[in-house]
C-alpha cells in the first residue's frame, strides 16, 4: 500500500513539473509575440536561444529575418496555442495562426530547457493550415 501511495505522489509530482514546464514555455512564446507586435527587437531576440543567436548574432538581424521569413507570426490577427510535446528538457508546440489577410497557418516552435532552468525557442516551423508542420 505504502508503495502505491509513493508511485502516486511520485507521478503526480512529475505530471505538476511538466505542467509548470509547458506553461514556462508557452509564456516565452507569448511574451516574444507580444515583443514582435511592439518593435520591440532586443526584447524578441532575448528569447531565443544561443544557437539561433549564433546565426543571428545580432537583434535587428534576427527581426529582419522574422519581418521577412515569418509575417504571420510577426503580423497576425490571431495567435492561439495548440498540442504540446514534451520530451525531456525539449517541448514542442503548435501554435494556431491567423494572419492580417485572414489566412490560417500552423508554427511550431521548439524549445530546450537552458541551463539556469529558463526555457529559449530554438526554432519554428510555419506552414500554411491543412499542411504538415
Amino acid at each position: 500500500m505504502r508503495i502505491a501511495v509513493l508511485l502516486i505522489t511520485l507521478l503526480l509530482s512529475f505530471a505538476a513539473a511538466q505542467a509548470d514546464d509547458i506553461a514556462a514555455a508557452k509564456s516565452v512564446i507569448r511574451a516574444q509575440e507580444q515583443a514582435f507586435a511592439r518593435d520591440d527587437a532586443a526584447a524578441a531576440y532575448s528569447y531565443a536561444a544561443p544557437g539561433i543567436k549564433k546565426i543571428f548574432p545580432a537583434a535587428d538581424i534576427f527581426m529582419a529575418m522574422v519581418e521577412s521569413a515569418y509575417a504571420p507570426i510577426y503580423r497576425h490577427k490571431s495567435f492561439e496555442f495548440g498540442e504540446t510535446k514534451v520530451d525531456g528538457d525539449w517541448i514542442g508546440q503548435h501554435v494556431h495562426i491567423i494572419d492580417a489577410n485572414n489566412e490560417a497557418w500552423e508554427a511550431l516552435y521548439t524549445l530546450e530547457q537552458q541551463a539556469d532552468g529558463s526555457y529559449k525557442i530554438t526554432g519554428c516551423s510555419l506552414q500554411k493550415a491543412g499542411q504538415a508542420v
